[in-house]
């Protein structure tokens, strides 16, 4: 573990007086899309949220959505007589309906222990033996003065049914099977002591076999499960794969609703998009510190972080680490628009955590100088504009390293090292209320990712901590999001992206856990450099929540690749190792206090 940074956690978590702490919102939570628009509609950024730099606190979360609707709103009565009430009541009119205020509430019971009175849960119209579900999202509900905490299953199981357009593996002549499986059982515990620590903590068993594409990308020579650390390894090519997944943390506020600290095992998100060029939650979880101050308008978050180097998998042992710091500065420069400074640092030492990079106010690309310049150091803009009450607009800029005069002088310089991103949202587009759509288009040169050696560079487990295509990308995508029922969500999706290929054992700047000094050409690299695939993908999912916090998921993609040249790569694939891949496959699954499981991102 982070044995400095668990030191000073525990120092802060001493030295706090202040009564108060949180627990925060899943990543990949619907709530965050609401979150959204809500803030855009209401036509002004929240000063107490800042949406793009996830996992957001559920204490914040609740307090934005009280704001909204003036405090606390009686619930809609099963034949909506009260619902124009209601939505008068609210402070974004007529620009929502009765399903926002329903997801309002229902958002609002979820975090019931950060309403106004504490008692924000909604009570169930029927408890089992009255003792469970005494309260609709909880299993178990405890609350005194001084103790709160609720208990949850975490279930979930999906069959797909795939078809690709060849029916044997190229490679090893085994038949594909026609049906894979993927299942997950745990639970969740989050809550809070005498209102001064937080706690949450997750553990789920899960067994999963992929659809062919995936199957292919788990395979590679850097092997790993998408999203997860340690795993079993199946018994035959297409068997099932078994791993655990936790995550868990404590909170504190280290100065009472400005100065939050973190500690814990999970995973970060940070910017607006689908995607994102400085950190997703794309790699496995890790330990971590987080330290986040909100003053006035700003917003600052420090992130300290034990990561797992590139490995090949093979007998059990102790794996080495290696470590960053990410510091993340964004305001909202006016009520409509938030700009954002990024800096992060990768880099492993024998003696554990580089003790200069946990300075929280001072540039860490200053500290990689000092330290010699080995390290990888990364440097970001970002921005957010909401407009007309309508449209939200925003977008990152990612620096590694660059030369002005390389830049200008058309050579295509392999150390011009940069990535942009390009997004907008529209809500209740084309005036049809719940109905929300948003494009983003992604760009990264070869090799940004990439580092001196094959360690510092930006990934962790063997997998990207930005977007999982790497570098040497571009990538645009398109989504619509309806809601035309209180329980009914409808998404459809379009992706297609273009990407060079790391053929043979040439680095042509796509495959990040290659050192970049080994770079084919240092000159004539540009943004699609080697052999060029290219992908697109179409996904349709309705998800039906049949009762709190349980849904019935179905739905279908279609996807294919190939490679121009006809040269495959041999690792990182996405397809076969040998020629191209059509596949299309339909889904069906049911899960309760779980994310959907989605294979439709590369």
């Amino acid at each position: 573990m982070l044995k400095k940074a668990l030191l000073l956690c525990s120092s802060v978590l001493i030295a706090a007086t202040a009564s108060a702490q949180t627990t925060f919102l899943q990543l990949g939570s619907d709530g965050y899309h609401y979150i959204d628009r809500w803030e855009t509609l209401s036509g002004r950024l929240c000063d107490s949220l800042a949406n793009g730099d996830k996992p957001e606190s559920r204490r914040n979360i609740v307090r934005f959505i009280e704001s909204l609707s003036n405090g606390p709103a009686p619930a809609i009565n099963d034949s909506g007589s009260n619902v124009m009430e209601i939505l008068a009541a609210n402070k974004l009119g007529k620009k929502i309906n009765y399903i926002d205020h329903y997801n309002m509430q229902q958002m609002v019971s979820e975090s019931g222990e950060w309403a106004v009175d504490e008692n924000g849960a909604i009570d169930s119209r029927r408890s089992l033996f009255n003792t469970f579900y005494t309260k609709q999202y909880n299993f178990a509900y405890v609350k005194t003065n001084n103790f709160f905490a609720v208990v949850n299953p975490v279930i979930s199981g999906m069959a797909v049914m795939q078809n690709n357009d060849i029916s044997i593996d190229p490679v090893t002549k085994n038949a594909i099977p026609d049906i894979t499986l993927a299942n997950s059982q745990g639970a969740e515990v989050r809550g809070w002591i005498a209102k001064k620590i937080g706690f949450y903590t997750m553990i789920t068993d899960n067994q999963e076999s992929y659809p062919y594409h995936v199957n292919n990308w788990v395979q590679r020579k850097l092997e790993a499960i998408p999203g997860a650390d340690y795993f079993k390894r199946p018994q035959t090519q297409f068997g099932r794969y078994d791993y655990l997944q936790v995550n868990g943390y404590i909170n504190t506020d280290i100065v009472k609703n400005h100065v939050n600290a973190t500690f814990g095992f999970g995973k970060h998100f940070i910017g607006d998009g689908f995607t994102s060029l400085f950190l997703t939650d794309n790699s496995s979880n890790m330990p971590f510190l987080r330290i986040q101050t909100r003053i006035w308008r700003l917003n600052y978050e420090c992130l300290f972080m034990e990561l797992t180097p590139q490995y090949v998998k093979g007998a059990d042992r102790i794996l080495p680490h290696k470590y960053s710091t990410i510091r993340y500065l964004n305001m909202n420069a006016t009520r409509w628009l938030n700009v954002g400074l990024f800096e992060s640092q990768v880099f492993a030492r024998t003696g554990g955590y580089e003790i200069s990079y946990l300075n929280p106010v001072i540039l860490t690309t200053a500290m990689s100088r000092y330290n010699g310049a080995g390290d990888k150091s990364m440097l970001g803009l970002s921005a957010k504009a909401i407009i007309a009450q309508r449209f939200q607009l925003y977008g990152q800029f990612l620096l590694n390293e660059f030369r002005i005069g390389e830049l200008t002088g058309g050579n295509k310089w392999y150390g011009n090292k940069w990535g942009v991103q390009m997004g907008g949202k529209y809500f209740n587009a084309l005036g049809i209320k719940n109905l929300d759509l948003q494009g983003e288009i992604d760009a990264v040169r070869p090799y940004t990712y990439s580092a001196q050696d094959t360690i510092a560079n930006y990934t962790n487990y063997n997998q990207p901590m930005a977007d999982p295509l790497g570098s040497g990308f571009i990538k645009a995508i398109a989504q619509l999001r309806y809601q035309p029922l209180r329980n009914l969500t409808v998404t459809a999706r379009a992706t297609y992206y273009m990407r060079g290929n790391d053929y043979d054992s040439t680095n042509y700047g796509n495959n990040i856990f290659k050192a970049y000094p080994t770079a084919t050409s240092q000159y004539g690299v540009a943004m699609i450099n080697g052999p060029e695939s290219r992908c697109k993908m179409l996904s349709l999912n309705l998800a039906y929540q049949v009762r709190r916090n349980m849904f019935v998921d179905m739905g279908g993609v279609y996807r294919n690749y190939e490679n121009v040249e006809g040269k495959y790569p041999h690792v990182s694939t996405t397809g076969t190792f040998t020629s191209p891949l059509t596949t299309t496959y339909f889904y069906f699954g049911i899960r309760l206090n779980a994310q959907r499981r989605a294979y439709d991102f590369f």
